[in-house]
This record gives C-alpha cells, structure tokens and sequence, in this order.
C-alpha cells in the first residue's frame, strides 16, 4: 500500500471517530501515529486536528503519540469506536502523550460508548404488557 492510499486511510478513520465524537469536533490536536510493520521501518504521520490534515513526518509538536501494527490499522481504518476502543483495551492500540488529553479523550469516549449502550438496552426492551 502506497503512502497516498495509507493517507486516505487515516483521513477515513479520522473522519469516522470523529463522527462517533461529535463533542471533539473541535478539538485542536496534533498527533504522531506509528504503523509498525514486520520486518522494516514503521512509518510515521503528523495528524492535525481540527482542519484534518495528515502527512508522512514526524510531530515533534504532538501531544498524542499512537501507535499499532499495520494489519490492525488495516482492520480499523473504517471501524467505529467500538471496535477502536476494544482493540486499546487489548492493547493493539497504544497511545502515549499529554496525560489531560488522553483524560478527556477517554472520558468522551466512555460517555459517547455508554449512551450508545442504554440506547441499545432500551430499544432492546420488550414493551410491558398492561
């Protein structure tokens, strides 16, 4: 996969987090991602935030460092934060930085899964007979 086509990519998942977290909408935030492949050099991306913005660099600036194997990127690139936030809980997502901005990203990320949680229990529910 070419760096054009991986470009895209981080666009897609960028766009589609923040679809999930409309609340970060907003947010004013440089990242560095890391790629790791097997067998060669990770590839590094500058992700800026707000006016989405990514490029094959280095982030001396960034204050959230992610990082996680290829194939898995692959896998996620279209996924929801469901599927984002499984795969950090099993660790194949690592983030690293500014611990106030791993703290609001996690709290709007818990919030935003929990809300999507009871809207599933209660649609779930059979209507109570009288």
């Amino acid at each position: 996969m070419g760096a054009s086509e991986t470009r895209r990519r981080i666009e897609q998942a960028v766009e589609r987090l923040r679809a999930d977290l409309p609340a970060l909408e907003r947010l004013r935030l440089v990242a560095q991602l890391e790629l790791r492949a097997r067998g060669s050099d990770a590839p590094i991306w500058r992700v800026e935030l707000p006016a989405l913005r990514v490029t094959r660099e280095p982030a001396a600036d960034a204050r959230l460092y992610i990082e996680l194997d290829r194939d898995d990127f692959n896998r996620l690139a279209g996924a929801g934060l469901e599927d984002w936030a499984e795969a950090f809980r099993r660790g194949r997502v690592r983030v690293t930085g500014d611990p106030a901005v791993i703290k609001l990203l996690g709290e709007v990320a818990r919030r935003a899964l929990s809300r999507r949680a009871g809207t599933r229990k209660r649609v779930a529910r059979p209507a109570a007979d009288s």
